[in-house]
């Protein structure tokens, strides 16, 4: 395991660790921040005017279904749905979780009766995801901000814009602070970066960043709320570290052990990650042709 010590609450906190993200954006008073952040996402496109929060366990129609759990839910004036996530990590089966949670929340409008009254009258749903440490594969390296949504194939001409899926990929997000020209800029970049700093930089002298930094700081939070924020931290770097360790030994660990299994294992995820079969091969010792089965 890595000799790191873990990481110690600053004067702000991280808004990416799951409590801190939580009580900066998903709280009534809060509110007005998750609408200016929304509203510059979607950079004129749409104009979000108010939120409702909802729930963010979304139960399933059948009784052994499953629930589907959000970080954050969230309804339009309009009855859009937004679902507003942080993944910190690779997830197997990323883009098909973002496809089943949205889907769940089409499906859900429709009415028990009167169908034909209803005429598939679909509210618009969307997904907002700030992916932390991972990238999207096969996304060009100098693009962090993918825009999603059903086109036409060969045209590239929109088929149906109401249901969006928007992916940050924060790690391309690289921006001094000389760089950033729009709001999203800044918001990115002080989601990136807040917790490291230990005042207000000039250049985010504006009211919602001034409620933003006041809302962060760790002296501002209640004992109960340093407590779940210190565990939630801890949680990341613990998280974090595991994944690092798995990355570094895990490999030759399996090999020393001799275990198959436990290269077979390790094989599969290299290969969802894409790395080449040659290489795949070299570190678990399967061959090529067993990898390809895989």
């Amino acid at each position: 395991m890595s000799d790191s010590k873990p990481p110690v609450a600053g004067k702000y906190i991280d808004p990416l660790v799951d409590f801190a993200f939580k009580k900066i954006f998903g709280s009534e008073p809060n509110k007005d921040l998750l609408i200016a952040f929304l509203n510059e996402v979607f950079r004129g496109r749409k104009h979000i005017v108010d939120l409702v929060y909802n729930k963010n366990e979304h139960p399933a129609d059948l009784k052994d279904g499953g629930a589907a759990i959000f970080d954050l839910l969230c309804t339009g004036h309009n009855g859009e749905r937004f679902i507003i996530e942080v993944q910190r990590a690779k997830q197997g089966y990323f883009k098909e979780r973002a496809l089943f949670y949205t889907s769940r929340l089409i499906s859900d409008q429709a009415p028990k009766g009167k169908r034909s009254d209803w005429a598939y009258n679909i509210a618009e749903v969307y997904l907002i995801a700030l992916l932390e440490d991972f990238t999207l594969k096969g996304s060009p390296a100098n693009s962090y901000l993918h825009d999603i949504c059903l086109c036409n194939r060969d045209t590239g001409e929109i088929f149906y814009d109401k249901l969006g899926y928007t992916y940050i990929e924060l790690s391309k997000f690289v921006k001094a602070d000389s760089e950033l020209e729009t709001d999203l800029d800044r918001w990115l970049h002080v989601l990136k970066n807040m917790s490291q700093w230990d005042k207000i930089p000039v250049y985010l002298r504006k009211p919602v960043f001034e409620k933003l930094f006041s809302i962060a700081e760790y002296t501002n939070l209640t004992k109960e709320e340093k407590t779940m924020y210190d565990s939630s931290l801890k949680y990341k770097w613990d998280n974090k570290n595991v994944i690092e360790y798995a990355r570094q030994e895990g490999i030759e660990k399996g090999i020393e052990k001799g275990k198959h299994e436990e290269a077979i294992a390790i094989a599969k995820e290299m290969k969802k990650d894409g790395l080449p079969l040659a290489k795949i091969a070299k570190f678990t010792k399967i061959s090529v042709s067993e990898i390809e089965k895989l």
